[in-house]
């Protein structure tokens, strides 16, 4: 699964500098992307992660719905929505979701699968589900939770030995740092 690995991880560095610059397209990378590490990541044994490719390949096609077609910049000339801080009221029902689908995850892989690391494997995988979320509303914090499933995630990837993948991932933690500071400089 080797060349897959590399496939998805070229994929992964164009969706990154999509993702950087708020371009839209970063949503058709963002169904390749997750296609291809279906395969990448049961292979590996990695459960939680081959599920959730299969909401990312959902989340897409939300995200680029999201972007293209819902509330207009106050450029009306602008075809897409903004990026714009997360409302306060939005963080308690977010951290719920976040909670009760890391426990659910989490119960399910050391039920009902032979994976060895289901606790990492469910952390990163709820909290990529709601940062898929506030990507898709355009969110500047989003960039904070991709953050710490980054850096999960390129540990994890190391360990499970994904060496291409987990690089990416600790490019993407970088990345993600980067973006957040720029993002915010794009909202001012």
């Amino acid at each position: 699964m080797n060349y897959l690995e590399i496939l998805g991880t070229a994929v992964g560095l164009v969706y990154l500098w999509l993702e950087y610059r708020a371009h839209i397209y970063l949503w058709i990378a963002g169904v390749v992307m997750p296609a291809i590490y279906i395969f990448v990541y049961y292979d590996a044994g990695l459960y939680a992660d081959f599920g959730i490719n299969i909401y990312y390949l959902l989340a897409a096609i939300y995200g680029w719905t999201a972007w293209k077609h819902q509330r207009k910049s106050a450029d009306e000339s602008s075809p897409e929505r903004p990026i714009t801080r997360m409302a306060l009221q939005c963080y308690l029902p977010l951290a719920a979701v976040f909670l009760v689908t890391f426990v659910v995850i989490a119960w399910v892989l050391i039920r009902f699968t032979d994976s060895t690391v289901p606790w990492l494997d469910s952390f990163t995988t709820a909290l990529s589900m709601v940062a898929m979320w506030m990507l898709a509303r355009k969110y500047v914090e989003q960039w904070l939770a991709w953050i710490a499933v980054d850096g999960v995630c390129c540990g994890l990837y190391f360990y499970k030995e994904l060496p291409f993948t987990a690089t990416l991932y600790g490019l993407y933690a970088v990345i993600a740092l980067l973006g957040y500071y720029k993002w915010k400089r794009m909202m001012a």
